[in-house]
């Protein structure tokens, strides 16, 4: 890759606090254990990881989020297993975000694309806002339910593919970093996207200072370059529910924001 990039991996609960339980098995002991699986499959493919947790011990959604914004991490992954009411009544990974748009969408899909590839039923990226780990972290963050703890089927496959679930974690972070390095900052926008757009500059380097503010943040912030002024904008989506959401959770930012096509 072409930077040093760094993940923040939460395993979800511990301590006084298990998660989902089901016939003595403890949803925190699977995390930890599926967490640092993950870690050393992302070392081995040259990226940086830090940990909220590495032992049996409980800090809050809150604290997690925090140890998430001063860890200098790119992205936040929290790792978890799923429940159902009536145990045994569903199987399969799925990846929740704050909103499906930008970049913890792009992430979250290429974790469930990677997890499908080796076995698991991808049930598909959804909106959680109301999560404090999704809402409070300052970058792009997914929370991802590695199986159904509560269902035979997925505890057994969970147990004979560790090692496989946590490379293909590991390979859709990869991607999704990849994706991201690969994008434009300047001109060349591809048509038939609805764009968020934060500002218009006459001097690069004031657009530059917001595009930093913004990218600090988590945002998929980029510049366009048109008759000598410079275009701010955060994410590109082809569906304009999608971009309404993100011009949302700017404006509650403090965003001037418009939403406009691409080309305009």
């Amino acid at each position: 890759m072409a930077v040093m990039r760094k993940v923040i991996i939460d395993a979800g609960h511990g301590g006084e606090e298990p998660g989902a339980i089901y016939n003595g098995r403890q949803e925190k002991n699977d995390t930890l254990q599926l967490a640092f699986d993950v870690g050393n499959a992302l070392e081995r493919r040259g990226i940086q990881v830090a940990y909220t947790r590495v032992n049996d011990v409980y800090d809050s959604p809150y604290e997690k989020a925090m140890m998430g914004n001063q860890s200098g991490a790119d992205l936040f992954l929290s790792l978890h297993r799923n429940a159902m009411p009536v145990p045994g009544t569903a199987s399969g990974v799925e990846s929740l975000v704050y909103s499906d748009g930008g970049t913890a969408a792009l992430f979250g899909k290429n974790i469930d694309e990677a997890l499908a590839s080796v076995g698991w039923t991808d049930l598909g990226v959804k909106e959680r806002p109301g999560l404090v780990v999704l809402r409070r972290t300052k970058m792009p963050a997914v929370l991802v339910e590695a199986g159904f703890i509560d269902s035979e089927k997925d505890n057994a496959f969970f147990d004979a593919n560790m090692a496989a679930t946590a490379d293909a974690i590991a390979d859709g972070i990869v991607k999704t970093f990849e994706e991201l390095e690969r994008r434009v900052p300047v001109s060349g926008e591809e048509p038939g996207f609805y764009l968020v757009q934060t500002g218009i500059y006459r001097l690069r380097s004031n657009a530059e200072r917001e595009l930093s503010e913004l990218r600090a943040q988590g945002f998929p912030a980029f510049l366009t370059a048109r008759d000598n002024l410079y275009y701010v904008r955060a994410g590109a989506f082809r569906e304009l529910d999608s971009a309404a959401a993100m011009e949302r959770r700017l404006r509650n930012l403090g965003y001037n924001t418009i939403i406009v096509k691409s080309g305009q």
